[in-house]
């Protein structure tokens, strides 16, 4: 039988992001970004539900036999700390447990510019950190947190679902809440966050207009709002809060998101090429009056031409940082294509170089600049 230590010793030892437990399938790692069956047996039935067991905490397994799915966090040893989804599927238990680092980063390890460090020490505003799943988005957060943690006097308030980084008091004092053991929902939890003398809340997910509406309710009062959306870039961010809401709302929050809204990273992970791991490509937006102006006003789709505009203060899109980290070689072309938000303007500048155009060959994609610009010309129409 397969322990569920040994499994969990050796995502560790080989720095894997997540590890698969399903039926039918032996273990499977993901490293790198990869997924990496491990040779042992294949797992059977009752296999995972051994491993489940395991490591599941009676009231979440209570809630799989109920919902069909339970998420939780949990420690192993003194070695990690792992957040852990449990679902049924075809009647069977499957797991999926995702490692979270133990050291945070800092901001500059991230890459983000320094002009973050200013912001983060402003009292008010709504700073947002979108991307897909498994961007690297709670560690952005954690190491944000961490910085106000180490730097400023501020209490802090985190809710999460489930805690994934635990923080100790340093300079702030933190406090941090769990959905389902310490708090029903994110919308509650902003609303007691608020009562508490708070000076700055993280919210884990902005997941519905209820608690959309708390946290920038919260941020317009005079505190330093954090979140997450599952949003690519910082026009679709902005388009995603107002689009949550009913028709005879929007024009009310645009007007409250303009005035709050601080600064949004949209970030994606892409393997390195020149070492083991991944690294982050973002898109980093801060709000000056201008792009207050353009949210007024509904012009969301300008946001891009602003960021472009705003590089004196390390703003940039997120095809230009995966641009520059495939330019410095550290990532692949077909990695860079498949995250851009604009592909066909990234496969014309591969094809004016030939080390592009090889690419392109590789890849499958137009590789004549003159038959590309044609056909984006046809597309267009």
């Amino acid at each position: 039988m397969i322990q569920i230590d040994k499994l969990l010793q050796f995502v560790v030892s080989k720095n894997g992001s997540d590890l698969h437990l399903h039926v039918g399938r032996p273990p499977v790692v993901r490293l790198h970004g990869r997924l990496r069956p491990l040779e042992t047996e294949t797992l059977g039935p009752e296999d995972t539900v051994t491993l489940m067991r395991s490591i599941t905490p009676d009231r979440n397994q209570q809630e799989l036999d109920e919902v069909g799915s339970t998420d939780f966090g949990f420690s192993y040893q003194d070695k990690a700390r792992f957040r852990v989804a449990v679902f049924k599927q075809r009647g069977h238990v499957s797991l999926a447990l995702r490692l979270i680092p133990s050291r945070l980063m800092t901001l500059k390890e991230i890459g983000l510019p320094p002009i973050v460090e200013t912001l983060l020490s402003r009292t008010r505003g709504l700073f947002l950190v979108t991307g897909p799943t498994g961007s690297g988005k709670t560690t952005t957060l954690a190491s944000m947190i961490n910085y106000i943690n180490e730097n400023f006097d501020r209490h802090i308030i985190t809710v999460e679902e489930p805690i994934e980084y635990y923080h100790a008091h340093k300079m702030s004092m933190i406090n941090q809440r769990e959905l389902g053991t310490d708090v029903i929902s994110y919308e509650e939890a902003v609303r007691r966050a608020l009562r508490a003398d708070p000076d700055v809340i993280l919210v884990g997910e902005m997941r519905d207009i209820h608690t959309m509406e708390a946290a920038v309710r919260a941020a317009e009062t005079g505190h330093l709002v954090f979140s997450t959306l599952h949003t690519t870039g910082a026009a679709g961010t902005v388009n995603r809060i107002v689009d949550a809401f009913p028709v005879e709302q929007k024009e009310m929050v645009r007007v409250q998101l303009a005035s709050c809204l601080m600064a949004v990273i949209s970030q994606t992970l892409v393997p390195r090429l020149d070492m083991p791991g991944r690294i982050a490509a973002y898109e980093f937006m801060m709000i000056t009056p201008a792009a207050q102006n353009l949210i007024r006003k509904n012009e969301p789709y300008r946001l891009d031409s602003y960021i472009q505009t705003g590089r004196k203060w390390g703003m940039q899109l997120l095809d230009d940082s995966l641009w520059d980290l495939y330019s410095r070689g550290i990532v692949a072309a077909e990695e860079m294509l498949e995250r851009a938000q604009r592909r066909e303007e990234i496969e014309l500048k591969l094809a004016e170089t030939a080390e592009g155009r090889e690419a392109l060959k590789r890849i499958g994609g137009p590789i004549d600049v003159a038959d590309l610009r044609a056909f984006q010309k046809t597309a267009a129409r």
